[in-house]
């Protein structure tokens, strides 16, 4: 592909695809979930962020390795890194209104 037609990566680019990423045990994508705390873009590195919904949460290598992959199939993403953290600590208020709604239907 030509520089004139690569795609410039920025973070909407990166949320777009980290909306393809879920945990399996939980049918709403992981930026709904509000699970993804921060992106970093730096060059051909992508550094994300993110909590899961439990400390406990047995599948953590399976969702990071997930979001790792998601990312490096990025036009122009060499290099992912993905930090799971603990604070601040997960909780429903985080989700979008329409991942609540799933949830929490009235």
């Amino acid at each position: 592909m030509s520089a004139s037609n690569s795609v410039i990566l920025n973070e909407e680019i990166v949320y777009d695809a980290l909306r393809e990423c879920y945990d399996p045990e939980i049918p709403v994508n992981l930026v709904d979930l509000g699970l993804i705390y921060e992106v970093k873009i730096i060059d051909d590195w992508v550094g994300v962020k993110m909590t899961l919904t439990s400390p406990g949460c047995g599948m953590s290598g399976m969702i990071a390795q997930s979001v790792r992959n998601r990312l490096l199939r990025l036009e122009g993403v060499s290099e992912a890194d993905i930090r799971i953290v603990w604070e601040p600590q997960w909780s429903p208020s985080m989700m979008t209104e329409d991942a609540r709604k799933r949830f929490f239907p009235e």
